[in-house]
């Protein structure tokens, strides 16, 4: 009898890597005009550490704000008689509510105490994104980088100018979820790689075509470095080592869902 022939084989899917997180301890404050690059390639050499090619650098949005100087003194925001109500009904600051108001470019859901708005920069948190914690007692609010896309190439120019790397650099802040508990990490800030993998169109181990698989690395990466990061440690930053990401010029916009296609909004 003729020998069958053997099957072909698909195409390999690649084995899985290791992947490292690495955290930035910073011993000291962030102010402003500090160079957010000189103080955590310092921390890495304290701790005898460095980059390496091939890494990834993911920073809290917190030491991004800090170094530009975006922050505001409560005592100078004058709350609306809207705001004061508001807030004394569900004891929260109303300098607070109306910076946030003044930070939104409108406003989603506003009910039991939790104001949802859409920020100028097109993000959907929970009040602007300001934030009072790990700042100065409650004296100042912190606001997001004007462009956090802009803040992170600028720390990807000057890591590059002294690790010789080309280091992509993902900025993140916390941000709730509809349907679940809890706040994860997400990217709003990156520069030196793309945000999101494409997969529509290849086929899984099966040979099924995929249609929908548009994975949010960007945002997968904040979440893994969140998890060493932390918000009462002092480590806002941490190197994600040995992920394979697609260099390029990624945005922050290719991550934010269009209000024509927002299901819920």
């Amino acid at each position: 009898m003729p020998r069958s022939e053997p099957k072909q084989k698909r195409n390999p899917t690649p084995a899985p890597r290791e992947i490292k997180l690495i955290p930035i301890a910073l011993a000291d404050d962030i102010s402003p005009g500090d160079s957010l690059a000189d103080k955590l390639t310092s921390s890495l050499r304290r701790s005898r550490r460095s980059f390496d090619a091939g890494d990834i650098l993911v920073v809290k949005h917190k030491i991004v704000s800090k170094s530009e100087g975006c922050l505001v003194d409560l005592s100078t925001i004058k709350p609306s008689p809207d705001s004061i109500a508001w807030a004394k009904k569900y004891d929260l600051d109303a300098r607070v509510i109306e910076l946030a108001l003044l930070e939104s470019r409108t406003v989603i859901r506003r009910k039991n105490g939790v104001l949802i708005t859409e920020t100028h920069h097109g993000f959907i948190c929970a009040n602007s994104g300001v934030d009072v914690s790990n700042v100065n007692g409650g004296r100042h609010a912190l606001l997001l980088p004007k462009n956090p896309d802009r803040s992170a190439a600028r720390l990807h120019r000057e890591l590059k100018k002294r690790t010789g790397h080309a280091l992509p650099v993902i900025i993140t802040d916390s941000f709730g979820r509809p349907w679940r508990e809890g706040q994860t990490e997400a990217a709003i800030g990156i520069a030196g790689m793309k945000a999101l993998r494409d997969d529509r169109s290849r086929r899984d181990p099966h040979g099924y075509k995929l249609r929908v698989s548009l994975e949010a690395i960007a945002d997968e990466l904040a979440c893994a470095a969140g998890l060493v990061c932390g918000k009462l440690n002092r480590t806002p930053a941490c190197i994600v080592r040995g992920f394979r990401y697609e260099p390029g010029r990624g945005r922050t916009r290719d991550l934010l869902r269009p209000a024509a296609t927002d299901l819920f909004r």
